[in-house]
């Protein structure tokens, strides 16, 4: 009986872990889960672009796993803004604490998809506290994303 409920657990966790990394491919790295609904800024002339990151992106793994390899980083502040949940809003007197990523005109790509740029964030573009101009995602609004879902 134990024997039999060890068996169903790992079968189980090997069906559960299959299925996760079927859902990240297909959402994260298929050529089939993400059509964008912004035309992206990518300039494929530039080697590096650096990207401010305030939520997610600040875990190394994580990052490591999006874009299939790692990023240099360094802390920096955005000033002028305060973080709300997902987002950042701007406030004058706030600052949001961070990092900036080097990243290659194929990395960004796959943060774009990362973040679903157009459907659920935007990428602008930000000067830092050091004075570093960095691309920054902030979620596009709720009935901004609705509308753009109707036809």
């Amino acid at each position: 009986m134990t024997r039999r409920l060890l068996i169903g657990f790992f079968v189980l966790l090997i069906t559960a872990i299959a299925i996760g990394a079927g859902y990240f491919w297909y959402t994260f790295m298929s050529p089939y889960g993400y059509q964008p609904a912004e035309t992206a800024v990518i300039d494929d002339r530039v080697p590096e672009q650096d990207v401010f990151v305030y939520g997610t992106l600040r875990y190394d793994w994580l990052r490591w796993v999006i874009m299939g390899t790692p990023a240099d980083t360094r802390d920096a502040t955005l000033k002028g803004y305060r973080r709300q949940d997902l987002d950042i809003l701007p406030q004058a007197d706030a600052e949001v604490p961070g990092e900036v990523l080097t990243v290659s005109p194929d990395a960004l790509k796959a943060l774009d998809r990362y973040e679903r740029l157009g459907i659920r964030y935007t990428r602008e573009s930000v000067k830092l506290e050091d004075g570093t101009i960095a691309w920054v995602y902030r979620r596009i609004p709720e009935q901004a994303r609705a509308a753009a879902a109707q036809p």
